[in-house]
Formats: C-alpha cells, sequence, structure tokens
C-alpha cells in the first residue's frame, strides 16, 4: 500500500515546534505493507519515510514555513494571502499528479482541494482552523466536488467537528474522529511542582486570539507567588504586561524535561478556532491541571475532574484557587493523565487507526 502524506507545517530540526504532530504521526505510521512518501517542509525523515517534494517545492515550502505559512498571511488580509495560496495550490497539484499512491493522506482541507479532477482515495485530516477555512464563500461546494465520485474519509481529530462536517459532506465521503495521539515520553513526566510558587504556563503561539482574555483577565490574579510563564513564537505585536513572564519559543524536549515537571498546570484562553490543541493533550499525558476557555475544542478534552472550563474573571480566579495547591492541584493532575490515557492514547495506537482507515478506503 502506498500512502501520500501532505502536509504545510514540518518541524526543520528535531527540536522544532513546528508540525510537531505530524513528524510523530508519519514516524508510527510505516508497517510491513505500506509505502510511506511525505510531501511537507524540509526537516529529519524517519529511515523508511521518503520525501515526495521536488528541490523546488522543498524550497518553496521552507520559505512559506519561516513566513509563518498560509495563516500568517491571512492575518495581513485575504489579498496578502493570494499569492502564497495559489503557489501552494499549483505545486500540490503537480505532486498530485505527479506521485504513484494508493491513497493520499491529506493534513488540512486546504491541501485537498487540488485532488480535484483525480479519482485517488484520500483520507483528509480536518483541524479546527479548517473551519475558519468553511466560512468562505463557496468553499464548502468547492469541497464537496473534490470529494465526490473518490473514496474519502474525512478524519477530523476531535469529535466535536463530526456533526458539522457531516451535514456538509456526509453525502460524498464518511466522516470519522481519528485522535492525534501523544508521545509516550508525556505519560512518563514525574511532576515535581513546588507547593508554593508553582507557575501556571501558557504554551502558545502569542497572536490576540489565541491568548484570548489572559492577560485582560489574568490582571491581579497571577504574581511572583503564583507566576505566568508564556512559552512560544510572537506572531503578532502584542504588548505583553510586565507581570508576564516571557520566555519565547520552546520545543518539545524542553517542556518535557524543564517545563513541565515545575509546572502547578496549563492555561489557555484562546479565542482561536481550535480543533483538539496537541500541547494541552501532552500537558493532560503529562498530569497537568488543565484551565481553559469554554470552546467547544476545549469542553471536549477538560471536565471539572481534570480542570476547569471558565468563562469570566471570576471563574478563572477561582479555577486558579482551586487547582494551584495540594490536594485539588494532584487529584486534577491526575484524572488528565488518565482521560488522555483513556481517549486518546499514544502515536502507535493512533497511526494504528489511520492505517485502518487506508485499508478501509482500499477494500
Amino acid at each position: 500500500m502506498r500512502v501520500l502524506v501532505v502536509s504545510t507545517s514540518y518541524p526543520r530540526l528535531s527540536d522544532d515546534w513546528r508540525g510537531r504532530f505530524i513528524a510523530d504521526l508519519v514516524a508510527a505510521l510505516p508497517a510491513e505493507d505500506m509505502n510511506v512518501r511525505l510531501w511537507a517542509p524540509p526537516g529529519p525523515l524517519p529511515a523508511d519515510v521518503a520525501a515526495a517534494t521536488t528541490i523546488e517545492e522543498r524550497d518553496w515550502l521552507d520559505s512559506l514555513a519561516e513566513a509563518g505559512g498560509i495563516a500568517s498571511r491571512l492575518r495581513a488580509g485575504p489579498l496578502a494571502a493570494l499569492p502564497a495560496a495559489f503557489g501552494l495550490l499549483r505545486r500540490l497539484r503537480r505532486a498530485y499528479r505527479r506521485e504513484t499512491f494508493d491513497v493520499a493522506h491529506v493534513n488540512w482541507l486546504q491541501n485537498a482541494i487540488p485532488l480535484l479532477g483525480t479519482r485517488h482515495a484520500a483520507l483528509v485530516g480536518v483541524l479546527g482552523s479548517d473551519f475558519g477555512l468553511l466560512r468562505l464563500p463557496g468553499m464548502a461546494a468547492l469541497l464537496k466536488s473534490v470529494l465526490a465520485g473518490r473514496r474519502a474519509i474525512l478524519a477530523p481529530n476531535a469529535p466535536w467537528m463530526a456533526p458539522r462536517l457531516q451535514a456538509l459532506f456526509g453525502e460524498v465521503a464518511t466522516v470519522r474522529t481519528l485522535p492525534f495521539g501523544v508521545a509516550p515520553e508525556w505519560f512518563s513526566i514525574e511532576r515535581r511542582p513546588q507547593s508554593q510558587g508553582a507557575p501556571w504556563l501558557a504554551v502558545t503561539r502569542v497572536t490576540k486570539a489565541k491568548i484570548g482574555a489572559l492577560f485582560e483577565w489574568g490582571a491581579g490574579l497571577f504574581d511572583a507567588r503564583r507566576p505566568l510563564v508564556l512559552l512560544g513564537p510572537m506572531q503578532e505585536d502584542l504588548s505583553l504586561p510586565s507581570w508576564v513572564d516571557y520566555r519565547g519559543a520552546t520545543h518539545p524536549q524542553a517542556l518535557r524535561n524543564e517545563w513541565l515537571p515545575q509546572a502547578a498546570g496549563l492555561i489557555t484562553l484562546s479565542r482561536h478556532d481550535e480543533g483538539r490543541p496537541q500541547v494541552m493533550i501532552e500537558a493532560m499525558a503529562a498530569g497537568l491541571p488543565i484551565i481553559a476557555s469554554d470552546l467547544p475544542a476545549h469542553s471536549d478534552l477538560v471536565d471539572d475532574a481534570s480542570g476547569r472550563l471558565v468563562s469570566s474573571r471570576e471563574a478563572l480566579a477561582s479555577a486558579l484557587d482551586d487547582l494551584s495547591g495540594q490536594p485539588g492541584n494532584a487529584s486534577a493532575g491526575g484524572a488528565a493523565r488518565d482521560k488522555a490515557r483513556r481517549e486518546i492514547g499514544d502515536w502507535r495506537q493512533a497511526a494504528a487507526r489511520f492505517r485502518a482507515a487506508y485499508r478501509e478506503l482500499l477494500a
């Protein structure tokens, strides 16, 4: 079985934060009856996975990734994103016609558009940001045309996305939730937070939508006794409050070895189109309580046992008081780890789910 995996995000180096979940998936996918090729920005590949990009495509994707991808262009306005969008679609169209494969595993709906006019079986991974794409006029109809007449599975990585996708595309594709996994190393983290002064972590790209109400509601709730450490790349020019301890971009190894073991918990008040945030799943696997804004992507993961969903400053203050000290912190952290192990599992289990879907498409 020949599988072409397509992604516009991939870590350039082993300690890069970008596209880490794609690298973990690709490393777990190969099996004895499979040949896996990857069309993605350049980066270290597993020994049993081959690159499907030409030199020109690799360099172009690398430049796009360094500029923040299509999403960063969209933040500057639709017109600013058009050249990159057309460049991506044109190169993907060539790749789909050049490559020989049985199944296309396409991450992000936008990358499925150039399949139009082909008959390849396709598994299309759907993330939360894809729902922004679906709001564009005519986009759902275009994607329905892409999926019609081929064997196709739409695979959201969280259950809350499935009903909307079923309503839009159920006539032309099977909709099945296929959760991403977690590297086993996250489950083996031993927490050692200090009883006093353990930091709460916000691990996110620094944009207005990703930060959400954190700076507004957090004023007066975080200080030296209850610090807030912000980790992530600065992608918009935001003014950071003096009480925020900003440490810049991070990477998985630093999170596992340095930050998560000492943290009181993870906090995200994002208003972004989230699917199922991978950093949240990894923090849960590490045994951290979660405080999150009340979005579908967060309520799908967080309950009163594993953390708190908050929709006001008062609710945030109450959640911090409940979860910052023992025994509430240990209890919620244990429940978060159990939930991640039970409902999500590791990347080997996730890869088995995807391989089963490929075989179904080809049956």
